[in-house]
């Protein structure tokens, strides 16, 4: 598979602490990539170069072929780089389907005419077709949950980033949370999930990255990573032998 995204050993400081360390990762066209690591690893910090709401201190971040180290937000969002964040925060007083449009004129980049049918084709895939003309205030939080995914597909994007979207959510509400991006990555889109539910990246994805300190601790296939004694002593608190 070709390449879709390639951090080169990208920082990122504050003052003294480096929240991301030379940090250096591929990631292939169509490859689900699930990334976990203790509170503080830099994984959020990881997704924000990515995306482009902070300059890395050091490092190179390419895109599809493209350098985009210095490439403004917005036009990332719309070489199809989309986003959901870890605590929901829709355009209250609009509409679900509303807040839809919003994602694919302006993050998209796409005509108000040409987003109706794929806008109400997403909200088809992430459940949300029946509340498409509530008010986003009134979703409960698995459905405020499905708007924040809904509202970064709408864009269209060739990488999703996914950051604890399942945080908060029932047993029962996560496992259907999990089928939706299964049926999306099933779709052709790449994804990279962030998440602490561990169970649920395992059915998705095909890698794991654990990372700690701003660097990357075990990266290989789920299974095998979550086996390693130094990933189970950071991430689980189970002293190494």
């Amino acid at each position: 598979m070709a390449v879709l995204l390639a951090l080169d050993g990208v920082s990122k400081s504050y003052g003294a602490l480096k929240a991301i360390d030379a940090l250096t990762l591929t990631v292939e066209e169509g490859e689900a990539l699930a990334v976990i690591g203790p509170n503080g690893a830099g994984k959020s910090t990881m997704f924000n170069l990515i995306t482009g709401d902070v300059a890395p201190s050091a490092g190179r971040i390419v895109f599809a072929g493209t350098d985009i180290t210095a490439m403004a937000p917005h036009r990332r969002s719309r070489l199809g780089i989309g986003r959901s964040y870890q605590i929901p925060h829709p355009f209250a007083n609009m509409t679900v389907f509303e807040n839809l449009l919003v994602g694919a004129i302006f993050g998209g980049g796409q005509s108000e005419r040409d987003s109706y049918d794929h806008c109400a084709a997403v909200l088809e895939l992430t459940g949300l077709i029946g509340r498409a003309n509530a008010p986003a205030r009134i979703l409960t939080l698995l459905q405020r949950k499905r708007l924040e995914l809904a509202r970064a597909l709408a864009l269209k994007p060739r990488l999703l980033l996914l950051d604890e979207i399942g945080g908060g959510l029932t047993e029962h509400e996560s496992r259907e949370l999990v089928e939706t991006i299964r049926a999306i990555h099933a779709g052709g889109t790449t994804i990279v999930w962030i998440e602490h539910i561990v169970h649920a990246l395992l059915s998705v994805a095909s890698r794991l990255i654990v990372m700690n300190f701003g660097q990357m601790l075990a990266a290989g296939e789920p299974h095998a990573v979550m086996a390693d004694a130094r990933v189970n002593e950071v991430y689980m608190g189970i002293p190494a032998t």
